[in-house]
């Protein structure tokens, strides 16, 4: 899904790819700062053309991860645009080694290629000449945007996991250990790097205490993650299922169902007609309904009907990454076509810290 407030700017090679309200921010800061230098309308309105083109090869460096993941059939959600850059959200990451080293090193190839097309244009124009980018202006546009383009490469190589070269260490780590070691290894040292940013960024550059605070987040997250796929890895469905399954009927007011989610610890519930699922609904469906006073109206109109079904004996690390990537906090588990249960990432969590604290014994 969608980071919220982005602006959909259409499809490239069949992926969506959109822009976050945040994008402003950076525009009004280029012009906020040219205009402190003095610089004149036209050379402004090329510096905000500059950011656009650059945004344009970082959407490409998304596109060249996304186009590569394609290639072991990973599906990307989308492409969103930030002002640090570009998020393209893969379905999930290759598990060879190999795999996730080509999805890594194809977003930093695409600035190289891009680069290198700029570099004869420029040595047969004499553009190589002034390659002065510390003032921009429509003068050094070409040779600006190739020096930027090697930039980013480098800058996307820094082995500070999430980012690219991050993930390349991973990968070259997963040939020797584990997969979550290495990912615990790899997150390790791009928090240590990350803390670097951030000290760095206190005495020159503030940008790079933002872009510390991403990355150290983002390998904390991506290390827990790594850990909860180990621990659910060899436990199916059946292990962590809710035999007492919380149902609603479609004929329920928004109002019944609130009453039963203060009386009881659930949170999530299956709206059924008989042995039939009809959807799911959540806590935040029925607490968004209830905002919009629409507390006497049934259930049907706010269900999700787009519900994920389970299997039984269906592994519990899938089910639980398929639930992640499809945003969703609960599920009907089936044992063939008859419904045995739900589960939940509540429940999902609870199985996790059993798991991790049964292992520490």
């Amino acid at each position: 899904m969608k980071m919220k407030y982005s602006l959909s700017l259409g499809r490239i090679a069949g992926i969506q790819v959109f822009v976050h309200w945040t994008f402003l921010i950076l525009i009004g800061y280029i012009v906020y700062a040219n205009l402190k230098q003095g610089m004149d309308t036209i050379d402004i309105l090329w510096s905000i053309f500059f950011i656009l083109t650059l945004f344009a090869c970082v959407t490409l460096h998304e596109l060249g991860h996304a186009l590569a993941a394609r290639r072991y059939h990973i599906k990307t959600a989308n492409i969103t645009l930030l002002p640090i850059g570009g998020v393209a959200q893969l379905e999930s990451m290759p598990e060879k080694p190999k795999e996730e080293l080509v999805v890594a090193l194809a977003g930093p190839l695409v600035n190289v290629v891009i680069a290198g097309l700029l570099f004869p244009v420029l040595s047969l124009s004499g553009g190589l000449d002034d390659l002065d980018v510390t003032r921009f202006s429509h003068h050094n546009f070409l040779p600006s945007l190739m020096v930027v383009n090697i930039w980013l490469a480098v800058f996307n190589m820094i082995p500070a996991f999430p980012m690219d070269g991050g993930r390349v260490l991973r990968a070259l780590l997963s040939f020797k250990f584990e997969r979550h070691v290495a990912t615990r290894i790899a997150a390790s040292i791009g928090q240590l790097l990350a803390i670097g940013f951030v000290f760095i960024g206190f005495f020159s550059n503030p940008f790079l205490i933002f872009i510390g605070v991403f990355i150290f987040l983002g390998a904390q997250g991506e290390a827990q993650y790594a850990q909860a796929r180990s621990l659910l890895s060899g436990y199916t469905v059946a292990n962590a299922v809710m035999k007492q399954i919380p149902a609603l009927k479609t004929t329920d007011t928004v109002d019944s169902a609130s009453d039963q989610l203060l009386a009881s610890q659930n949170k999530n519930f299956l709206v059924v007609d008989h042995d039939n699922v009809l959807g799911t609904l959540s806590r935040d469906e029925i607490i968004r309904a209830l905002r919009e006073g629409k507390g006497a109206e049934s259930i049907e109109g706010f269900m999700d009907r787009d519900f994920l079904s389970l299997q039984l004996n269906q592994p519990l690390e899938e089910a639980w990454t398929t639930m992640r990537t499809k945003q969703k906090s609960a599920a009907p588990v089936f044992s063939g076509s008859t419904l045995v249960g739900m589960l939940d990432t509540e429940n999902v969590a609870e199985f996790l810290m059993i798991s991790e604290a049964t292992k520490k014994d």
